[in-house]
């Protein structure tokens, strides 16, 4: 029996951490306990926040277009969804990247309302 529920379990699991950048919005947006706002999303990315990096210094000036990490020099896929399929398709490493780039730019963790306003912003942006 137990061998029956293991795969059902798996597959529940990650369908879970599946996500559309929609979905990870409305999350953000529903703990923030309001609307995102893209002007604020562009301007949080754009913006220095005190610390050594600021969003822009790995990822350029527009989500359209790869970057590179400011330390190591790896190459950053686009931010943008238009740009880029994979980003935000996966809550999970979404929730990741937003802990470590907030810790980078901001030296804490992002709120909700900063996610939601960036994540606005970025599936904004095309071409």
């Amino acid at each position: 029996m137990l061998h029956k529920i293991i795969p059902l379990l798996l597959c529940v699991s990650l369908h879970a951490m599946a996500a559309t950048p929609a979905e990870l919005l409305a999350g953000y947006t529903a703990q923030a306990g309001q609307a995102a706002s893209i002007a604020k999303g562009e301007a949080f990315f754009k913006a220095n926040h005190g610390q050594e990096w600021q969003c822009t210094s790995c990822h350029g000036k527009s989500p359209m277009s790869g970057g590179r990490h400011a330390s190591t020099d790896k190459t950053i896929e686009p931010l943008a969804p238009a740009a880029n399929a994979k980003r935000f398709s996966d809550s999970a490493k979404a929730e990741k990247w937003f802990r470590r780039n907030c810790k980078d730019v901001l030296a804490r963790e992002c709120t909700a309302v900063e996610k939601a306003d960036v994540l606005a912003w970025l599936m904004s942006v095309r071409g």
